[in-house]
């Protein structure tokens, strides 16, 4: 392993920055664009100096020394690790997640037999540790360590950044975009210090240098310049920045959607089509576009496309009381439009106004998890239906039944026959009902048009709210945009769960924890107790009463139970708790700033409601 000496690595950086500026290059216009790229060595040789910088620091992380000297040894090895992690979110995901793991508990269930309870021994740890005020003994840094130390040299030896193609370059750049956006400036990643600005230095240094690779590719010269001064005055905002104060507003706005535009702009001069089979859109210009998530690859695999006809279909049937056993409830039911698709109740109301098991969710933006139910039982939103049409206390009938209920019906078989080619079967029915639910994501609130430059009509409470969300408060280390749930960027593909100690009673004097397990079933796992999906914040404003139990009647009861650090913070006994019970101390003008910017988030369709 080639080591390099801190103080001679931006010396070393530089000569790389003549080296690529010296090479022979050509427009990209003149290559042919399936061919690996020609400047995949100089991007993999800047990929090992990162590499080998993480690892030569964190090498020298021991026991033995004082906690002063581990501390600073940890700043440079995460720097460095900062400025391979664009790469490493690119090409090789899976120890992205793992050296980068919040230190939570990781279960992994594929049967009863086969449950595996993993504790992360990631730089994010390792920052718990060496900066907690708990402490800790030396096994446990040890045990961080000789993972790390091991971890970091088999990515190397094992990497793949072997025949990348300069589409996938530029995929590169555009994840590490979002991810700073959506992650990186909020302390996702950096739970302790709050580094999160200079981290984001370091990644932009990192899209600088392999922009400076591609210069001389550029057809358009003065594109490769707007890039230029774009990173360069972004790195100067981070720079002036702090973390608390930070205006995220105007980053996302001014820079993260500028540089999105820059991709796109980018793609045309090199003439190269960015792949459209992932999550994200890859032409789309603003992290709040309403075509910002690829709806395709939230769909079911090869389902039919999603028409207006089809929506309208799926419109009638969800609102369709007929197709439930009883005959006396339907979708509409639990979730009722003028409401954001929830009904105002507690707990969910079934045949016979029985009560169900937990609150209705919105279903506004459902289409961007990845798990449905607040216990993630269901995969998508046809599966889901499964669940609701099988419930004996919901509609209580099984598929076949539906199918025969629809087929009796003229107007369904007409609609079916040139929507579905005439077969009306349970899943044609599903993705009817689940292309409506899809078509409930606009992304045109407030805040999203202010965000697109339709209308500058933000107050500077609801942009103070949105800054606070997004950084001191901590809501968007959970609550990810743009969807702001917990369907984790940059790449989309998995829903986070968490156990926040939520009580079964709205007192924050004598809180009573709530007896829903969660996702504790059916495995019966005791670190998967009390565990529920991160909903969205989206139309949050008409969505209570809040939680999975509707224990919270007011936005303002659930800013507190944030504030006071959950159930922990409240005195509960909760050992698996994902929230920090620490108070955020927030003021009572930072948490009237909060609300009044979710309430920005309710979607045009239901501003009137949100008003009366």
């Amino acid at each position: 392993m080639r080591i390099l000496h801190y103080k001679w690595i931006f010396v070393g950086l530089v000569s790389f920055f003549l080296s690529c500026k010296n090479q022979e290059t050509k427009p990209l216009l003149a290559i042919n664009t399936d061919d690996q790229s020609m400047f995949n060595d100089a991007i993999r040789e800047y990929y090992f100096i990162a590499l080998d910088s993480t690892s030569y620091f964190i090498q020298q992380i021991d026991t033995s020394n004082t906690l002063s000297k581990n501390k600073s040894l940890f700043l440079k090895s995460r720097e460095w690790y900062k400025r391979v992690e664009p790469m490493l979110i690119a090409y090789d995901y899976e120890n992205y997640i793992s050296m980068n793991a919040p230190n939570l508990l990781k279960v992994e269930i594929d049967d009863h037999q086969d449950i595996k309870i993993l504790k992360p021994k990631s730089f994010q740890v390792l920052e718990e540790l060496l900066y907690g005020e708990e402490g800790f003994t030396n096994k446990e840094l040890h045990t961080v360590l000789e993972y790390l130390k091991i971890r970091i040299p088999f990515v190397r030896k094992n990497h793949i950044l072997i025949t990348q193609r300069d589409r996938h370059h530029l995929k590169m750049i555009r994840d590490a975009i979002v991810n700073i956006a959506t992650k990186g400036i909020t302390g996702f990643d950096s739970p302790m210090l709050a580094n999160s600005l200079n981290e984001a230095i370091y990644n932009y240094e990192t899209l600088q240098i392999v922009l400076a690779i591609y210069k001389d590719a550029f057809a358009n010269k003065k594109l490769y310049t707007q890039w230029e001064d774009e990173i360069t005055a972004t790195i100067d905002v981070l720079k002036n920045g702090n973390f608390d104060d930070f205006d995220r507003y105007a980053f996302i706005k001014l820079h993260t959607n500028n540089q999105l535009d820059l991709v796109a702009k980018t793609a045309k001069d090199w003439n190269i089509e960015l792949s459209e089979s992932r999550a994200l859109d890859p032409k789309v210009t603003s992290l709040f576009d309403k075509n910002f998530f690829n709806m395709k690859m939230f769909s079911t695999q090869r389902a039919p496309d999603i028409t207006e006809e089809r929506i309208e279909l799926g419109r009638q049937l969800f609102n369709d009381k007929d197709l439930s056993g009883s005959g006396t409830i339907s979708c509409a039911t639990c979730h009722i439009k003028e409401k954001a698709f929830t009904d105002g109740y507690k707990i969910a109301k079934g045949i016979n106004g029985q009560d169900l098991l937990r609150n209705s969710p919105t279903l506004t933006y459902a289409v961007y998890q990845r798990s449905l139910f607040y216990d993630g039982r269901a995969d998508g939103l046809e599966d889901q239906i499964v669940g609701v049409t099988n419930n004996q206390n919901e509609f209580h009938i099984d598929l076949d039944q539906l199918e025969e209920k629809i087929q009796g019906k003229t107007a369904y078989k007409v609609q079916f026959d040139s929507l579905y080619d005439g077969k009306i079967t349970d899943m044609n029915v599903r993705n009817a009902i689940a292309t409506y639910i899809r078509s409930l994501a606009p992304f045109d609130s407030k805040f999203d048009r202010n965000m697109n430059n339709l209308e500058e009509s933000m107050t500077s409470e609801e942009i103070t709210g949105f800054n606070l969300f997004m950084g001191k408060a901590a809501c968007a280390t959970c609550h990810f945009p743009p969807a702001f749930n917990g369907t984790v960027p940059p790449k989309y593909m998995e829903s986070e769960f968490e156990n926040l100690g939520v009580p079964k009673n709205a007192s924050f004097e004598n809180p009573v924890l709530d007896d829903d397990w969660g996702q504790y079933y059916p495995y019966e796992v005791e670190e998967k107790k009390h565990f529920f999906k991160t909903s969205t914040v989206r139309n949050v404003d008409l969505t209570g009463p809040y939680m999975h139990n509707g224990v919270y009647k007011t936005l303002e009861e659930v800013v507190e139970f944030y504030n006071v650090g959950g159930g922990q913070g409240m005195g509960l006994d909760v050992p698996y708790q994902t929230l920090p019970p620490d108070s955020l101390h927030l003021t009572t003008t930072e948490s009237k700033a909060i609300i009044a910017f979710m309430k920005t988030l309710t979607d045009k369709r239901f501003e009137k409601e949100a008003v009366n």
